[in-house]
């Protein structure tokens, strides 16, 4: 052989089996497959949400990675019994062949194994015998590379089933409706001898065939002892399909997000699909009963708040639909916040120590510049604690308390909580970031919800996830466990709709929830939380036209309601240990404890709400002894008089808030005699101290007109007008006074009878 090897026939014949070797080594293409695939989306169990078909117009699944036990069986009794034994060609198989149709003088039989049938339909060339040659070449060389199983999962994936079905995966759902792990042993039959001739038999033609060549399986099946007696006699039974029926189109929103499915990849979610159809059908009932008042599009979205798992998904109604806008996956889309937002800025000024959830806060007529936010009731109560404003929804006192806290700092807050529409500047959005000036997603929405619930169980923030796969924690929280434990406390007090004294039913499980309505009634937002479910609804149209009953409380507030029917009860949170202290409070004010709060509760706060101040509204006075009247300081060594704390509010609160609470004491008229006190008894309601006031002239040209407006603590007080020195007039009772002021910048001063005086600056510029 050394001696051969060294002659020059020996040295080529070695450099052609080199040669041939490395052709050989190198042959297989990578991958062996390129054709497109569907993209494929399942619930967390694996079950089919939906798929969107592959570039080239197939119904091509994903790669299968293992072949079920009934279909492997199937194809190999029926394919090629042989196929764990032989090494990609089978020389047994051939040479039966070989004979079969010498005698026959025609191709009556062939010997391609499953292995040469896989690298047939990878290289896709038509059938010749060179090409014959090249795939048991290929063959034995896929089963250097590949194994078993992963050769057989190849060909299960890429053979052709008749029509545009290819690959077991896609068949099995085009005409049993189920995955291939679920197949009968009639139904593994009938895919098993379907790629023989996909062009020739078809479950639309061909049946009696079909039938026929399923049922000798079967019988081969039996024979064999894959299957007993009794097996086999139901499975012939068993009918053929009538009609490749439709995949399924659960969460198709979500299926076409390319965010969440990638193209041409088998996706596994977080969905649970029970759960998923059931929101579909009543999102789909409101979405009807919406639709005759002019509401068209619906979206909701279902999460597990412990893990953050979004375990329904429905961007909106009716995707199928020729409606315009049905196909926007509002989930995803930015629109106006409306109020959504509040509970944040919440949270914040509790974790910052700038507030109490029972410290009053103004709800009286509010103008900024211009800006004259109203509640949505168009009615004041002159103060409100903190963490009813929140429950309530109240805009004025929220305007309040972002003036206070800063807009940059709220901002600042929000773009950590992940909204990424929040894009333009703090000054661009102004006081009415926290009204809706700014649009927001749902999904982000949804998300920073998601921080509250999870910082109340003491959790790290895990964000939203998609898949079962895509748990993670360790997301820094913008939220402290103390803040949103009491947020959530203030908002499981929001009224339900449409349910009368709801809090006495012991049926009523605890929902911390809120809503918003955006400017011109074109957003209605609902979002609710327990300690294990968060659901987030938008109800509106996508194409933006606003509606009257477009109110989040009325419109997407029963469909969150609904919604949470849908889930099992879970309990409430539990407070976060060591996040509370016990402090001190006015019991009227809702302020720490201040040195003439006479009447005092003790309630859990942060410890930084020590932070806030002490009780502004409480005063030391002298009355007579029976409490009628008060009594000037310089008189109390002549009149006998008794010494008391009083809970006094500023004169514009104080005019609201008595009509609401009649049981607020009015500080009694000073004495007639010696002496003064002062404690002043007026206050501007409009407009506010160095207020720019913009005065639009009239339709006939002539100048425009302001009305200013005061209110004293007196009922009975006349009040005198003057401005830059000028007198204007008298008022009493309702004092309110309209003036046209000129250009520039002014002094408006007003006295009472008793002397005291009230001057306020101010800027006019008149326009058309």
């Amino acid at each position: 052989m050394k001696q051969f090897i060294r002659t020059k026939r020996g040295k080529l014949t070695l450099s052609l089996v080199v040669i041939l070797a490395v052709l050989f080594v190198f042959s297989l293409p990578s991958p062996l497959f390129t054709t497109p695939y569907s993209t494929v989306v399942s619930d967390r169990e694996g079950l089919l949400l939906g798929a969107r078909i592959a570039n080239d117009g197939q119904w091509r699944f994903p790669l299968e990675t293992e072949v079920p036990e009934k279909l492997e069986k199937a194809l190999l009794t029926f394919e090629d019994e042989y196929f764990y034994y032989h090494f990609g060609i089978n020389p047994f198989s051939i040479a039966k062949a070989f004979a079969q149709n010498i005698k026959a003088k025609r191709i009556v039989r062939g010997a391609s194994t499953l292995t040469m049938q896989t690298i047939r339909m990878a290289r896709n060339k038509p059938r010749t015998l060179w090409e014959k040659c090249i795939e048991a070449i290929l063959a034995v060389r896929l089963e250097c590379s590949y194994s078993k199983k992963e050769i057989l999962a190849l060909y299960a994936s890429h053979a052709p089933f008749g029509g545009n079905v290819v690959g077991c995966a896609a068949a099995s759902w085009r005409y049993f409706g189920h995955t291939s792990s679920t197949l009968s042993w009639a139904e593994a039959a009938t895919l098993a001898v379907l790629p023989n001739a996909p062009s020739a038999i078809h479950i639309s033609k061909e049946r009696a065939t079909l039938l026929r060549k399923r049922n000798l399986l079967l019988k081969k099946l039996f024979d064999k002892k894959s299957i007993d007696r009794e097996t086999y006699e139901l499975a012939i039974e068993e009918a053929l399909p009538d009609e490749p029926l439709p995949l399924p189109q659960f969460a198709p929103h979500l299926v076409s997000n390319p965010s969440i499915s990638s193209e041409g990849e088998f996706t596994l979610t977080s969905i649970n699909l029970q759960l998923q159809s059931r929101v579909e059908l009543l999102v789909d009932q409101w979405n009807h009963r919406f639709q005759q008042q002019g509401i068209r599009d619906i979206a909701a979205i279902v999460v597990d708040v412990e893990c953050g798992e979004v375990l329904a998904y429905h961007g909106n109604s009716g995707f199928y639909s020729k409606r315009e806008g049905s196909q926007v996956d509002i989930i995803q889309s930015p629109r106006s916040t409306g109020s959504i937002l509040k509970p944040f800025l919440y949270a914040s000024m509790l974790d910052k120590g700038e507030l109490l959830p029972s410290q009053l806060l103004p709800d009286i007529p509010l103008n900024i510049n211009g800006f004259t936010p109203q509640n949505f009731n168009l009615s004041y109560d002159g103060a409100v604690p903190a963490k009813e404003a929140l429950s309530r929804s109240l805009n004025i006192p929220f305007v309040y308390l972002l003036r206070k806290h800063g807009i940059s700092r709220f901002y600042s807050t929000l773009s950590k909580l992940g909204f990424t529409t929040i894009n333009q500047t703090p000054s661009y959005y102004g006081l009415s970031l926290i009204l809706g000036g700014a649009e927001a997603k749902l999904v982000e929405v949804v998300a920073a919800y998601l921080q509250l619930g999870q910082a109340a169980l003491s959790l790290e923030y895990s964000g939203l996830n998609y898949s079962v796969d895509a748990r993670k924690r360790g997301a820094k929280l913008e939220i402290s466990p103390g803040a949103a434990w009491l947020t959530l406390d203030a908002l499981k007090e929001v009224n339900r709709p449409g349910e009368v004294a709801w809090k006495q039913l012991p049926s009523m499980q605890t929902i911390a929830w809120k809503t918003g309505t955006s400017h011109g009634f074109r957003d209605g937002w609902a979002v609710g939380l327990t300690s294990k479910y968060l659901v987030g609804v938008w109800v509106g149209n996508a194409t933006g036209e606003g509606n009257a009953d477009l109110v989040g409380g009325r419109s997407a507030g029963p469909v969150l309601f609904d919604l949470f029917n849908l889930l099992p009860k879970s309990p409430w949170f539990t407070p976060p240990k060591l996040s509370f202290i016990d402090s001190e409070i006015c019991t009227h004010s809702g302020f720490l404890k201040g040195p003439y709060c006479n009447e005092t509760d003790t309630l859990h706060s942060l410890a930084q709400g020590l932070e806030t101040e002490t009780c502004p509204y409480h005063y030391k006075v002298n009355l007579s002894p029976d409490e009628k009247y008060r009594i000037y300081k310089s008189c109390l060594s002549e009149e006998s008089s008794i010494e008391k704390s009083w809970f006094v509010l500023p004169p514009v609160w104080e005019w609201y808030y008595k009509r609401v609470h009649p049981e607020y004491r009015l500080l009694p008229p000073f004495k007639q005699g010696c002496g003064e006190d002062y404690l002043q008894p007026m206050q501007f309601v409009y407009p506010q101290m160095h207020a720019h006031l913009i005065v639009t002239k009239q339709l006939d040209g002539s100048p425009g007109v302001i009305t200013f407006e005061l209110v004293h603590t007196d009922p009975n007080a006349r009040t005198f007008w003057h401005m830059d020195d000028y007198y204007l007039g008298e008022t009493s009772t309702i004092h309110k006074m309209t003036l046209s002021p000129s250009d520039g910048r002014h002094i408006l001063t007003v006295v009472d009878s008793q002397g005291n005086s009230l001057s306020l600056q101010f800027t006019s510029e008149s326009s058309t």
